[in-house]
Formats: C-alpha cells, structure tokens, sequence
C-alpha cells in the first residue's frame, strides 16, 4: 500500500492516535496528560445529554442534516415539496449536492455571527446558523449555474461563486461578521475545479451527486469507508492546507513528531475530519434513495472542537501548561495535532461507557449515533457552562478545519 492510501485510511487515523494516547497515558508526551479517572464523568455528562435530547433513544445519525431541522422546522420535507415526483436516483443527487457543499461551508462560524431565518422569524448561530444559511442558499439556487435547475450545485455554478454572494446569503455585515468567509469561497471554487476536472466521478455538468451513480451503480453493496475512499481520492486535493506525500495531497493530515509509520508516511497523523462529517452526512442520502450503507464504525469520531473540547473541559485531558488554553494556536501546532488525535481515540473508549448505562448495544447505537446524541452536544453543554460557549482552545481557523 502506497503511504498516500495508507494516510487515507481510517485504520491509520485510529491506530495512530491509539500510539500518541498510548504515550500520554506513559507521560511522555510534551503537550497533555490523560486523567483516566474522568473518562466516567465524562460519559456520564453525554448519557445525561443524550437522554434530554432523545428521551425514546431514537437517536438519528451525527449528521449536517440535523442541523437542517435547526429550531423545530423540517426543511427536507420543503425541499423534497419541490423536488416532487422525481426518480429517487435525481433526488440522491440533490440531497447530495445540499450536503456536500454545506458540509464544506461548516467551519467555526465564531462568536459574532448569526443567521436569521425570515420564515421561522428564528436567529441562527454556529453550525445550525450555517447549517439553516447554506439550505436556503442551495434553496435560491446560488450554487446552480442553470437558472431552470435552481436544487442542484454544479461545477460552473461553484465556480463562479463571488464572496459578496455568500456574504449577502449568509447575511455578513461588518456587525455580523463571519470567520473564514473567503476560504469558504476559495474552497467551494476548488471544488468546482474538481467536479469539472473529473467527470467519470462527476459526471456532465459536474455534480456532487454524481457520487451516488458511481457508488450505488456498482454490484457490490455500499460500505461507510467506499464514500470516503471515494471522497478522498477525489477531492483531497481542494484543502488548502496543501499538506502533500510523495507529490499528492492528504488534505486533513499533519505532521507529529512521534507519529510512527511506513515509508513516506511516517510522522503523519492523518485525520480527514470534513471528509468523514461529510460521509456521515451522505449515509442518509443514500439510504432515502434505498440504498444501505454498512460498516458505519469503520468511520472514527470527529476531532473538531465541541468533542475535543469536551475532553479537556471534562478533565480528561489536562493541557501540561495552563497558559496554553489563552494562546492563539495552528491548526498545524503540535498540541492541536495531539488533541485532535488524542480526540479520536478517546472517543472511541468513551462510546461504550456511553453505551452500557442506556442499555444499547453497537448496532443499536453505532459512533455515528455516540456523536449525535452525544459527545459533541456535551461538547456544547460544558463549553456554554464554563465559558459562556467558546471552546476551551484557541484555533486560529481558515474556515475549512474545525
């Protein structure tokens, strides 16, 4: 296997962060140490907020689309009104066009920015407000190059997308300013370029939904880990990061002095966070057009600020020097590496421990649900507790990591 498919694996992100916890639980690590006494307390605040959110313990997918049912309303059911009677394969794509680009448009917001909502007459922030943003914008037809066919995104449409035209949609003024507004532009016009530059994939005119004709046309049956591979080979080359191996780009993939690995992939920790919310963000698209999607736990835990954040604000993770916690920090910064990593493999001792005390078993509660219910709302809880909702490491964001 080459270093760059090693990279691109969710093997490599799970069992490189089980090798950096591993060396903080041995005290050898420079940037965190790991209070394993917490991990229970820790479970126990997502038990707590799981129940409160979803008292039946029905819990849907960690997905963009919960975020589409922001404030009570069902936005689905009024674009799937407008859909109407279409193929269920066309409406695959639609819904994949939706997520994929508001997927790519949710990055830290801040704390300044907020959406409003003239149909719900409902004030948005954070990822709902972006979230609630980015569906009426696909709504109005911004990210569609055919006027005629407003409920798609297509390459040209992408392409020439300005920033004054995500700034109007997303309402950003110099009093509601919004984190990161150009790289969120800059990174929808690279996907534009990749959709047009690959349309085996794509298809004619370049769509994110193509990914449903090239994944659901095959023989075999869908696996979680077949829509990130695809995502992966084809669109790791938009991130601006520009992290790369061997001349090829790895996207969300940082480099960590004590990563341990084969051949050019040593010292990388790859952690494909976008890539894998945006496959947790398909799973349901391909399943409303009936076709499963199996292998949901070959995916890992997101490591972005609300799980990362529940971690250090529970105690589980204590930074070795606390002044660190007010310094404006890299997404490339060791410590942030660290605790992204550090993140995933924790998350994944922490599920069962959320599992037991709600009586479900792996298949009835699978990560994806973990995080839903979850780990990333008690992420929230304690950050709005204990610092009125900011997260308890400063990241210096381009809008397309965490």
């Amino acid at each position: 296997m080459s270093a760059v498919a090693l990279l691109r694996s969710t093997q490599a992100v799970r069992e490189r962060a089980a090798a950096l916890l591993a060396r903080a639980r041995r005290g050898e690590s420079v940037w965190f140490t790991v209070n394993d006494a917490a991990l229970d307390a820790a479970a126990a605040e997502v038990v707590a907020v799981t129940r409160q959110r979803y008292p039946t313990l029905a819990i849907p997918y960690h997905s963009r689309w919960r975020h589409f049912e922001a404030g009570g309303t069902d936005r689905k059911a009024a674009l799937d009104a407008r859909l109407g009677a279409l193929p269920a394969a066309e409406k695959a794509r639609a819904w994949i066009d939706l997520a994929l680009v508001s997927v790519l448009l949710d990055a830290g917001a801040g704390p300044a920015w907020g959406y409003d909502e003239a149909a719900s007459g409902q004030r948005f922030t954070r990822s709902e407000g972006l979230g609630v943003a980015s569906f009426h914008a696909f709504a109005a037809g911004l990210f569609s190059s055919d006027a005629a066919q407003p409920l798609r995104a297509d390459a040209a449409g992408l392409q020439q997308l300005r920033v004054e035209d995500l700034a109007s949609a997303f309402q950003v003024t110099p009093g509601n300013p919004l984190v990161g507004l150009e790289g969120r532009v800059a990174l929808l016009h690279r996907l534009g370029a990749a959709l047009q530059a690959q349309p085996a994939v794509f298809g004619t005119p370049g769509r994110p939904g193509g990914l449903f004709d090239a994944l659901a046309g095959r023989s075999e049956p869908v696996a979680a880990h077949d829509i990130l591979a695809l995502l992966l080979a084809t669109l790791s080359g938009i991130w601006p990061a520009n992290n790369q191996v061997e001349g090829q780009p790895v996207g969300d993939c940082w480099r960590h002095s004590a990563v341990r690995g084969p051949g050019a992939s040593d010292g990388w920790m790859p952690f494909h966070k976008l890539s894998q919310w945006l496959t947790y963000s398909l799973l349901e698209p391909f399943e409303w057009a009936g076709v499963p999607v199996h292998g949901l736990d070959a995916l890992t835990g997101l490591p972005e600020y609300r799980n990362g954040g529940l971690l250090l604000d529970a105690g589980v993770l204590q930074p070795q020097n606390p002044a660190w916690v007010t310094h404006a920090w890299q997404p490339g910064d060791e410590l942030v590496v660290e605790w992204r990593a550090l993140t995933v493999a924790l998350l994944d001792e922490l599920a069962p421990r959320v599992r037991k005390p709600l009586g479900l078993t792996v298949a009835q509660m699978p990560l994806a649900c973990v995080l839903e219910g979850g780990t990333w709302a008690a992420g929230r809880v304690l950050a709005q507790r204990l610092r009125g909702g900011t997260p308890p490491l400063n990241i210096a964001s381009d809008g397309t990591v965490f």
